[in-house]
């Protein structure tokens, strides 16, 4: 279980986030809001590469912080930001990435291919990372976020530069890895978590608009099943493809 308890973040006089408190379990949650709504502040947070200015975030309990090396080994992350190695080849830099989680010699094989296989990205495993599209790139954060099996899945904006039928794959790939998972799907695109999140937060403006399944979602802003619509009723834009 993760706890954020009144998390607030300060950028000098810009307060990014307010005062969020959320518990998450098991299973999807789709992070919703308008590019500057605080979602990649608040993602960046939990996966403990940026303190707050005020709050904690615990993990079972315990901070994450002085848990330290314990906490980031149950943690995948895929930041939207492509800082990628562009000489390393897909399997290489998967490879490092694995050394880096501590995986098993004996289990890095097998786990580097069932990550390239999940993103679809064998066939290109043997060319250089700086050789990829940008959708490619973003595949191979998402491949080295599931290396190792992580416990916490946290993916922002994960879909980023795929075209429809690579964001359909990542979406139903989402769905197969969570049971007993945690997993945090940052997105401003409807689409990719209406059908798949157990629930939806909403964030404007750095501060939980809302939360809660789609279906109650629905029923309380009267929308008929549509996301969509609620979207634009918190936000006054489409949240659609970028």
């Amino acid at each position: 279980m993760i706890e954020t308890q009144g998390i607030t973040k300060q950028y000098g006089n810009k307060t990014a986030l307010n005062n969020i408190s959320l518990t998450l379990k098991d299973g999807i949650y789709g992070l919703l809001g308008p590019n500057g709504a605080g979602k990649s502040t608040l993602m960046n947070i939990i996966t403990g590469n940026l303190k707050p200015t005020a709050g904690i975030v615990r993990f079972n309990g315990e901070n994450i912080y002085e848990l330290g090396k314990k906490y980031r080994s149950v943690l995948g992350y895929a930041p939207q930001q492509q800082g990628l190695y562009d000489a390393f080849t897909g399997r290489e830099f998967l490879s490092y990435m694995a050394t880096l989680k501590c995986i098993p010699k004996g289990e890095m094989k097998s786990e580097i291919e069932r990550a390239l296989a999940a993103v679809n990205l064998t066939d290109a495993a043997k060319k250089p990372i700086g050789s990829y599209s940008g959708g490619m790139k973003q595949r191979i954060l998402i491949a080295q976020a599931i290396l190792g099996k992580p416990k916490i899945l946290v993916l922002d904006e994960p879909t980023a530069g795929l075209d429809p039928k690579e964001r359909v794959r990542i979406r139903e790939k989402i769905k197969e890895l969570s049971g007993d998972k945690i997993i945090i799907v940052s997105t401003h695109v409807v689409s990719d978590i209406q059908s798949i999140a157990d629930e939806i937060i909403l964030l404007k403006e750095g501060e939980i608009a809302d939360m809660n399944t789609v279906e109650n979602l629905c029923v309380k802003y009267k929308c008929e099943n549509d996301l969509e619509q609620i979207y634009m009723q918190l936000f006054g834009e489409d949240g659609g493809y970028d």
